[in-house]
């Protein structure tokens, strides 16, 4: 007999504010996608601030809080120059969630296109494979069963074999090292994690099968919340292929539509102790200054300089209302996906 959606669950993380966005556009894609599972998010108490774990707990339907595991390995993770990667140790407390018995794992940079439900059908441990090495899995998207013993032999393998890349997939890949090769049905389509950045090259393939798409994987350092707009309308960075740009648009829709209004009723008060997180949110509508990424709500030299000491003008001309604005205004200016 299949179990109760109630005992399953879509889990995520959340270490810090700038993620925080990441996780509740992911929320929000779910509940679109009409999921009949629950929706969970894991925190840490350090890097998230309390209005932002407000609005977490308003879009989840469970907030776990969780200690911050750090793997410490400069070495390896200096190999992929991805020095933040280490506290993806954090997300190994996803298999404590024994309250339920069946979860999907979602990176807080994933986004729900198409219902998954049916990956709740999978056993543990089923995963996609990595664009880069597809011998290996991606750890963004996984299919896993809570249990406490799998948590304390995970936490032993990290302790005496250690990451290859210093991060969850390396530690991941070697204790589910029978992956590649015992078992085909735990080997989940592309399509439920398909990298949405340049990294992913064969475009004959996305043209037969992109519309299949399921779950977007925004993979790499330039992540939807740092991405600005020029005058244009344009990504810049433009990292995006032209088929995949479609994907950015549908996030930025999401967050316009979806995210934006709930923070909006925080208040200026409330909003100064998140609003750093917004701030990397570059949505420039002019190039004011180049490449930069410096938000055009304030367009003097002065105000530059405010950003680059990381003393924005949190009442003035750098205000959330001021940058919700800049979000309405390119938006606007933005063709629907």
């Amino acid at each position: 007999m299949p179990a109760a959606p109630s005992t399953q669950a879509w889990v995520t993380l959340c270490t810090n504010d700038s993620y925080a966005l990441g996780a509740l556009v992911l929320a929000s894609s779910l509940k679109r996608s009409n999921t009949a599972r629950k929706i969970v998010v894991m925190v840490t108490p350090e890097g998230l601030s309390p209005p932002m774990k407000s609005q977490l707990k308003s879009a989840f339907d469970e907030v776990v809080d969780v200690s911050l595991l750090d793997s410490k390995d400069k070495v390896n993770l200096s190999l992929m120059e991805r020095p933040e990667l280490g506290v993806t140790f954090t997300k190994l407390h996803c298999w404590r969630l024994v309250q339920y018995t069946k979860c999907v794992f979602l990176d807080a940079d994933t986004m729900v296109v198409r219902n998954s439900d049916d990956l709740f059908e999978r056993s543990e441990f089923s995963a996609a494979p990595d664009a880069g090495w597809p011998d290996c899995f991606n750890s963004g998207v996984f299919v896993f069963a809570p249990s406490v013993d799998t948590f304390n032999k995970l936490m032993t393998h990290a302790a005496t074999q250690g990451s290859f890349d210093g991060g969850d997939q390396g530690l991941l890949n070697t204790f589910f090292g029978n992956w590649a090769t015992q078992d085909i049905s735990k080997h989940l389509p592309f399509l439920y994690n398909m990298c949405a950045t340049a990294t992913y090259t064969y475009q004959p393939a996305f043209k037969q099968y992109g519309q299949n798409v399921k779950i977007v994987h925004f993979i790499g350092t330039a992540k939807p919340w740092h991405v600005k707009f020029d005058i244009r309308g344009q990504a810049q960075p433009n990292v995006y292929e032209d088929n995949t740009s479609q994907f950015l648009q549908q996030w930025w829709s999401i967050f316009h539509s979806d995210v934006k209004p709930s923070m909006a009723k925080m208040g200026e008060t409330t909003w100064s102790s998140v609003t750093g997180a917004m701030s990397s949110v570059n949505l420039s509508g002019s190039d004011q200054y180049g490449q930069g990424g410096y938000p055009a709500w304030g367009a003097s030299s002065s105000d530059r300089g405010r950003w680059e000491r990381g003393t924005p003008d949190y009442t003035g001309a750098d205000s959330f209302y001021n940058i919700l604005k800049k979000i309405d205004s390119t938006l606007a200016s933005t063709p629907d996906p």
